[in-house]
């Protein structure tokens, strides 16, 4: 295990972080994080923090870090997908299998609803990239 410390530290939040340098090699040998910005990876917006001029080794980190983070929720987003089709094949048995009348009557309204929402833009999405795919082939 390494005992080095980043030369970055990135606080998460909802769309970013705060990015921190840090410090460790000061008279008092205590850690420091100095705030040098904000990002927004929603819009790929970096902004100094308060009258701080970034280097372009900062700017250097931070984009690596919003390239890796980007990747990271895009793997987490589509972990959530894969999760929610086991969901629906586990709500499918529960249906099947254990479900009282009551707990059918209260979730069977809701869930169709869902379902045919999910439904629709799957198959709209779908048709879009088929009608594009014939497209293409034609323009080849």
């Amino acid at each position: 295990m390494s005992t080095a410390l980043p030369d970055y530290y990135f606080r998460v939040r909802e769309n970013g972080a705060f990015v921190f340098r840090i410090d460790s090699e000061n008279r008092q040998r205590r850690l420091e994080m100095d705030q040098i910005a904000v990002v927004k990876l929603r819009n790929g917006e970096i902004r100094p923090h308060g009258d701080r001029s970034l280097s372009p080794e900062d700017l250097s980190a931070i984009r690596d870090w919003m390239a890796q983070r980007s990747r990271t929720l895009a793997a987490r987003d589509m972990d959530d997908i894969h999760r929610a089709i086991d969901h629906l094949n586990l709500t499918a048995h529960w249906a099947q299998s254990k479900a009282s009348d009551e707990q059918l009557d209260e979730i069977t309204d809701q869930m169709l609803l869902a379902m045919h929402d999910l439904r629709s833009v799957l198959v709209r999405k779908k048709a879009d990239r088929l009608l594009k795919a014939a497209k293409d082939s034609d323009a080849s």
